[in-house]
This record gives structure tokens, C-alpha cells and sequence, in this order.
């Protein structure tokens, strides 16, 4: 088994961003910072994100997946929202993975919305780095 934090030959894109009104930022920073430290090239949005500056930047970086984190509740609409935006400008390949104050119900309506998977409090970063390498690698392969 690999070191999932261990820096691998090939460089993905990952843009993490924080959709709507929530202020609390420090689960995307943690996540940003880890996936940064495993080798992946991390782009953070800042606060206060619609889904359409998230999606415009996401195709002008040329990213390979969008990690959405979202405490306020929100997630029914801004995640399916920038999966929706992605497909219909043409980007659908952008893979959409989230993180944050999730209820267990939804998570299975966001995955079918398009939402590759969706990580709760408390789920180590080794794990959400070797998800985001994995669904890159078989993207990119």
C-alpha cells in the first residue's frame, strides 16, 4: 500500500472552494494544505463563492476536480449547482467532491445529483487525498 501523503511523478489540479455565505474556512484550508503537501497543485477560491465564479474558475485553471466545503447548510443546492454549471458549460469531466456539516440522508441525493463523494468531520486527510489521487488517476488514464 502507498503513503497517500507521498509526492507522486504525475501534478493534478484541484480547485477548493467555499460556496455561499459561510465563513468558516478552516476544514478547506486543512484540506487544501494537505492535498498541496501530497503533490497537488491546490487553487483556493476564498469566501463567499456563487457556484458561477467557482465553475468560471475551475475551466480557467484547468482543474481536475472542485472540493466544495460548506458548514451552512447549504449543500443541497450549491453542490448540485456546480455540478449542473460544469456539464452544461461543457466541463462535465471536472469532478465535484464535498466536504462539511452533511446530514447521513443527504449525501446519497448529492451523489446522485453528481457529486463524486462527500466527506463528513472527522474523516482523516489521508483518506481525501487518496480518494482525489485515485478518481484523478483514473480521469487522467
Amino acid at each position: 500500500m502507498s503513503d497517500a501523503n507521498a509526492p507522486h511523478p504525475t501534478t493534478y489540479r484541484v480547485l477548493i472552494g467555499k460556496p455561499g455565505l459561510d465563513g468558516h474556512d478552516r476544514g478547506a484550508k486543512v484540506i487544501a494544505r494537505a492535498l498541496r503537501d501530497a503533490g497537488f497543485e491546490v487553487i483556493y477560491s476564498g469566501l463567499h463563492q456563487t457556484p458561477e465564479m467557482l465553475v468560471r474558475t475551475a475551466i480557467q485553471e484547468d482543474v481536475d476536480c472542485v472540493g466544495l466545503s460548506i458548514l451552512s447548510g447549504a449543500h443541497n443546492t450549491l453542490m448540485p449547482e456546480v455540478v449542473r454549471l460544469l456539464n452544461e458549460q461543457g466541463a462535465g469531466d471536472i469532478f465535484v467532491f464535498g466536504g462539511g456539516i452533511i446530514p447521513e440522508p443527504d449525501i446519497a441525493e448529492l451523489k446522485a445529483a453528481g457529486v463524486r463523494a462527500i466527506f463528513t468531520p472527522g474523516t482523516p486527510t489521508t483518506e481525501v487525498i487518496a480518494f482525489v489521487r485515485q478518481e484523478c488517476e483514473r480521469k487522467n488514464a
